[in-house]
């Protein structure tokens, strides 16, 4: 990712989410607060994991991967973005490439993670009896794994694609952040193969989860109706509700953003972009700690130990 290539452009500008004065300052405070709340509650969870043994299952150890790559990537993408509101934001084509090839490896991660928590509540409540063998601790640790070389793989085309570009109509991203669209625009040679490369990378990093999400949930609530007790069907549904929730918020702005028709204007692009960039990360740790009470008793241990510790 060096920016020895033979692209005549060596830095871009990044305008931001806003070009009007008015909105920001307040837009800075609001979008540096969504981060503080986003690094506060993803860390937390991470820790509450951590610190407690009964949340050592298989369900609590996607979830810590979730809050980790939610923690990186939005790291990765808003305080650059906090930069625009308060400067010109420069940032170097090797920086630039840096920031599409980690945005682009972490958002791919959370495909696949939201897809692995999906198939371990499918395992645990159509297959109860197997759970334990089919979502042992290396099967889990496998799944993790084949999380990340995907991302690593489909971070790897993009950027590969991306640097053969030569970019000479102009400098100035109109866009918050380094991501695809923007950065096509800028160049002077053919990007077709790069779009090509993106419909069939986002297409199958989107569709392969989707499905598999959707058919998941399909036998989950197909076993839920079957259940006799009121109770039991409430408490299937509250274990697999937050969970419909996150992937419903993060897989609708991803579609809207790269599967959208081209027509669509900048701003649309930008909004988008935030739910999954910005407000997504910072949703997910209060979307599966709110209403699950596993979590509410490791936060009640965690808080009495430490006053007493």
């Amino acid at each position: 990712m060096a920016s020895e290539n033979d692209s005549s452009v060596k830095e871009f500008i990044l305008l931001g989410l806003t070009q009007q004065p008015e909105l920001q300052l307040p837009l800075f405070f609001l979008f540096l607060g969504i981060y503080v709340v986003s690094m506060v509650g993803n860390l937390g969870l991470m820790v509450l994991i951590v610190l407690n043994p009964h949340l050592h299952t298989p369900m609590y150890y996607f979830l810590f991967n979730l809050a980790f790559t939610d923690l990186c990537y939005s790291s990765v993408i808003t305080p650059k973005m906090l930069v625009s509101f308060v400067k010109q934001n420069i940032i170097s084509h090797a920086e630039c490439m840096t920031q599409l090839f980690f945005f682009a490896f972490f958002v791919i991660d959370e495909c696949y993670i939201l897809t692995a928590m999906a198939y371990d509540r499918y395992a645990a409540i159509c297959k109860p009896l197997l759970y334990q063998v089919t979502m042992s601790y290396k099967v889990c640790h496998l799944m993790v794994v084949g999380v990340y070389m995907m991302g690593f793989v489909g971070a790897m085309a993009h950027v590969v694609c991306m640097l053969r570009l030569t970019f000479c109509a102009g400098n100035i991203i109109n866009h918050y952040m380094c991501d695809i669209p923007p950065l096509l625009k800028l160049s002077c040679t053919s990007t077709t193969i790069n779009e090509l490369v993106v419909f069939i990378v986002v297409g199958v990093n989107v569709t392969v989860p989707s499905l598999t999400i959707f058919i998941s949930y399909t036998l989950i609530i197909s076993n839920i109706l079957g259940i006799r007790s009121a109770e039991g069907r409430s408490k299937a549904f509250s274990t697999c509700g937050s969970h419909v929730i996150a992937v419903s918020l993060f897989f609708g702005a991803i579609v809207f953003m790269y599967l959208k028709p081209s027509s669509a204007s900048v701003d649309e692009d930008k909004v988008s972009t935030i739910f999954y960039t910005v407000v997504s990360p910072m949703l997910n740790p209060f979307i599966y700690s709110l209403r699950n009470k596993d979590v509410h008793i490791a936060l009640r241990k965690t808080l009495i130990k430490s006053m007493f510790a």
